[in-house]
């Protein structure tokens, strides 16, 4: 036997991080798969405010032209871009939810102890949260289809796509943030609350922000710093097959501070969650 051959091996092949990936990605796909409910409930929030809110203001309510878009657009029409970002975020929120469950059932914890790097463990469970955020997505548009919301051209519903993964990557890497902090399950639903609806409310989900900021510059100041914003307009350009470069700055710079930020929380030498547990 060589030198070589007797030396342990360093590090984890190409295939070895894809089976991890796969693996991780398959197990919430099953988890999305039996929980019907959760499903649902992701389609209902947005589904009554495109059917009930939006169609009570929906000849009062419109939005001059201002881009993406070419004419005067419905009011339903623009917050849907708005509800997707919300289906992205609840979804990231819930994905997040269950982190804390496992780590108190102890299934978290198994998997954090895997010889795999932690930043690969967690990047894959964010993968997993956006892919079924995606899925969600997809079942809302076709539902919004049927209503007669839709992009100019079919080519809309394969342009959003890359801001719908960097979206949903950004909400879930701040649900996995937040679940870091977070130490009883209880805690989270609280927790929730206190970011999802003052992040939607305070954002150009709803109204433009030249409206809101005819009303108050301060609050439009606000919408002009929340990531939701920067979200839902990267989400409205990209359904209109264009792009918002500010949008896509901000949401790829969240993204990576978040996840960057989480990985260093769930670090068990540095993070906040060992000293919470300790």
């Amino acid at each position: 036997m060589s030198l070589a051959s007797a030396q342990p091996r360093r590090g984890f092949s190409l295939r070895q991080y894809a089976a991890c990936l796969a693996g991780i990605v398959w197990r919430e796909a099953l988890r999305f798969l039996h929980q019907r409910e959760r499903f649902v409930s992701a389609l209902v929030r947005p589904l009554v405010w495109l059917f009930i809110f939006a169609a009570g203001f929906r000849s009062v309510l419109g939005v001059s032209i201002i881009p993406p878009y070419d004419t005067y657009v419905l009011y339903d029409v623009y917050i849907t871009p708005g509800l997707v970002a919300m289906i992205q975020l609840f979804n990231g929120m819930q994905s997040s939810l269950s982190m804390v469950y496992d780590r108190e059932m102890g299934n978290m914890r198994t998997l954090l102890v895997s010889p795999l790097p932690r930043w690969f463990l967690l990047s894959s469970k964010l993968v997993a949260g956006a892919s079924v955020s995606i899925l969600q997505v997809y079942a809302f548009l076709l539902i919004a289809w049927f209503w007669e919301i839709e992009p100019p051209s079919l080519w809309g519903y394969l342009t959003i796509l890359p801001a719908l993964v960097l979206s949903g990557l950004m909400f879930g890497a701040l649900g996995m943030l937040l679940s870091s902090l977070i130490r009883q399950l209880e805690n989270f639903a609280g927790v929730m609350n206190f970011v999802i609806f003052p992040m939607f409310f305070a954002s150009s989900a709803l109204y433009p922000l030249w409206r809101v900021r005819e009303a108050n510059p301060t609050l439009a100041f606000i919408c002009e710093l929340n990531p939701f914003t920067h979200a839902t307009e990267l989400i409205r350009f990209a359904f209109w097959g264009q792009v918002n470069p500010v949008s896509l700055g901000v949401v790829a710079g969240c993204a990576a501070a978040f996840l960057a930020a989480a990985i260093v929380a769930y670090d068990p030498s540095r993070g906040m969650l060992t000293r919470r547990e300790g």
